[in-house]
């Protein structure tokens, strides 16, 4: 398989967000969902609203979320919705929490190795391309946070999360989640983003900022204040080869807080997700890193 393109630049600003989707060479068509992560309340971390204006009115995209399956603002529509106007994602763009009316859609996964079907928000269809807008960062239950983390948990409905966090398991608990094989959930995960991707295919872009590297999740209303300066901003057409580069970009930093960053990934064997992904064949780990600095 031919390397992926990856672009990446050092600088970390709205207009260079839209400078590196342009690098890309794609127009999304149609109606495109901008999926990225509205922040839980209380954390400190995730992407404002105010840095993304630029390239969402660049693809005059709706911003879209998922209800998530554990307790806090975003676990209802009706909480979700207020906490997205408290951040302000209401303030500036149409916002669509796709899961937020049932019944969820089901993408089939034919050739999933942990889960067969992806459960959905229904407002999907209502879609015709999406960019997937990520902050990069650590995770307490993937080790990290990307593309992948995005088109799986980021897109999976409330109940879809549970289903993937419970590898498969129609009825799984909150308390389950936290007792499943760890490599299972992670190659459930990337079970689901397959089919997101290919959901999509030839008509998804993705986009992930490294800032505000911390160890923990945007998802997180306690969160760990970064423990890396930030590196900058990368983008291509495959999920599978956008994350690998920030995994090598993290690892090959000489950051005094690199260490830590690598302890949360390894510890939850996070790469795993991106070995899965790779097997499924919906991208390339081999890349070629552009800098357009």
């Amino acid at each position: 398989m031919e390397k992926a393109k990856v672009y990446f630049s050092k600088q970390i600003t709205p207009e260079n967000v839209v400078k590196i989707y342009e690098k890309l060479g794609i127009t999304l068509p149609g109606k495109v969902a901008v999926k990225l992560h509205s922040g839980e309340d209380g954390n400190q971390n995730y992407i404002k609203p105010e840095f993304v204006k630029a390239i969402v009115e660049k693809v005059n995209g709706t911003v879209v979320e998922c209800n998530t399956a554990y307790d806090g603002a975003r676990n209802t529509t009706q909480r979700h919705e207020k906490l997205m106007e408290k951040h302000g994602w209401s303030k500036y763009f149409d916002v669509d929490i796709m899961d937020g009316e049932g019944p969820d859609k089901v993408l089939e996964i034919p050739n999933g190795k942990v889960i067969k079907k992806d459960y959905v928000g229904k407002n999907i269809y209502n879609y015709d391309s999406m960019l997937v807008l990520s902050h990069f960062k650590g995770h307490p239950m993937g080790g990290y946070g990307g593309a992948l983390k995005q088109l799986s948990i980021g897109v999976a409905s409330g109940h879809g999360k549970s289903y993937i966090h419970c590898v498969g398991n129609e009825n799984g608990t909150f308390e389950e989640m936290f007792k499943v094989d760890q490599n299972k959930f992670l190659e459930a995960m990337a079970d689901s983003a397959s089919a997101v991707a290919k959901h999509f295919e030839g008509k998804i872009a993705y986009i992930n900022v490294m800032c505000n590297l911390s160890v923990d999740c945007d998802c997180c209303a306690v969160a760990e204040d970064p423990c890396m300066k930030d590196i900058g901003i990368l983008a291509s057409l495959d999920p599978i080869a956008i994350d690998q580069a920030c995994i090598d970009l993290i690892y090959n930093s000489k950051d005094p807080g690199r260490n830590h960053f690598v302890e949360r990934v390894e510890r939850q064997n996070g790469v795993h997700t991106i070995e899965a992904a790779t097997k499924l064949g919906f991208g390339n780990r081999e890349y070629e890193l552009i800098n357009i600095d």
